[in-house]
């Protein structure tokens, strides 16, 4: 009997380190598919490709942006508000990332906290920014933006 209390529980005890193990690399593959989307947009921006930088966010009115200027919803009128303030590549510029923290919400939703830079031959603009990402038909889309 007591050989047998000491096998449930060594198999209790492997079975909980794989199940931690697993959720552990769930989270550390979706930081790196979040990151990637990132790294994606901050190549679509170098290249003023104003829309391959908006297929990180999430193509529905629900869409959320909040900066400067206010409450933006929907990712039309993100797009076409980007598109009035970044209308050339020299507005535009060269983006870069920093990001300080990527943090899970729940399942299936991070937030993702950085700064952005960018590179520009009028006139550098730098900010700090806080996106909330979720898992929208197996695709990480950026759901919520605060930029300043």
């Amino acid at each position: 009997m007591r050989n047998d209390i000491m096998k449930n529980s060594i198999l209790l005890f492997c079975f909980l380190a794989l199940y931690t193990s697993a959720a552990q690399t769930t989270q550390a593959e979706d930081k790196e598919a979040i990151l990637s989307v990132m790294k994606l947009q901050e190549k679509a921006w170098s290249a003023n490709d104003l829309e391959g930088f908006m297929q990180g966010y999430w193509k529905n009115d629900s869409l959320k942006f909040y900066g400067s200027s206010g409450l933006t919803r929907g990712w039309q009128q993100t797009l076409d508000n980007y598109k009035k303030r970044y209308p050339t590549k020299e507005h535009s510029g060269s983006l870069q990332f920093t990001i300080n923290d990527v943090s899970k919400i729940d399942e299936g939703s991070y937030w993702v906290m950085g700064e952005y830079f960018l590179k520009r031959s009028v006139g550098d603009a730098n900010g700090v920014f806080i996106i909330i990402f979720k898992k929208i038909n197996g695709e990480w889309k950026i759901v919520a933006d605060m930029s300043c």
